[in-house]
């Protein structure tokens, strides 16, 4: 039976280190979680979400896919129920709001123990500035090409010592603008020029556009 995964969440898959233990918050269906077990990718996979329904699906799927043996299931606001014993938390298809208030709800995951890869929706550089202002840093930045919309995936680790992002930062990751994909060089055009838009209105957007010009050289 093939697997029917989406593009997004084989993007954040590709992230997951052989042998990790995985949190899969927002879990859905569970296909994250079963793609990572079936590949033989991680070693174990708790799987939470904060509606009942999907939650069910996702525990139907992994005895489907011969997996239920190596998941666990929560029913969970973010972390807030879960166990702590796992290396890597995937948060995919949420907007940044989101993850920044499961994040909040959560400063025990603020620890070397603990790897985040996140997949934004929406308000990715919020997300970003978070991150930054609360002692993580991107460490890897991928772009994430569905359909006609560009998204990115990113690993996030805890240093608090690492210098913050700045603003333009915010909007174009170092971690990002060292990814040599084309579809990363589309997606910094595309957020310079959505700025470019805004700064034709806004005095702010127009010192944030000439600080962006200087980093996309």
């Amino acid at each position: 039976m093939k697997l029917p995964i989406s593009d997004r969440l084989l993007a954040c898959a590709a992230f997951v280190s052989p042998g990790d233990r995985v949190a899969d918050i927002g879990c859905d269906h569970g296909y994250l979680s079963i793609h990572l077990l079936t590949t033989g990718i991680a070693a174990s996979c708790i799987a939470s979400d904060i509606n009942r329904q999907p939650l069910l699906s996702a525990v139907r799927n992994a005895e489907k896919y011969g997996v239920r043996s190596k998941m666990e299931f929560f029913l969970s606001d973010g972390v807030r129920s879960i166990p702590r014993d796992f290396d890597t938390m995937v948060c995919a298809g949420m907007g940044a709001d989101t993850m920044v208030s499961i994040l909040e709800s959560a400063p025990w995951l603020q620890s070397s123990r603990y790897r985040l890869i996140l997949q934004c929706q929406s308000k990715t550089p919020l997300l970003r500035r978070y991150l930054s202002e609360h002692g993580w840093r991107i460490t890897e930045e991928s772009v994430l090409r569905d359909g006609k919309f560009l998204y990115t995936v990113m690993e996030v680790t805890y240093a608090p010592e690492h210098p913050r992002l700045t603003e333009a930062e915010c909007y174009l990751s170092p971690a990002l603008r060292k990814n040599p994909s084309k579809d990363a060089a589309a997606y910094c055009t595309w957020v310079i020029e959505g700025v470019r838009i805004a700064a034709a209105h806004n005095k702010e957007k127009q010192q944030l556009l000439a600080e962006l010009l200087k980093l996309d050289r």
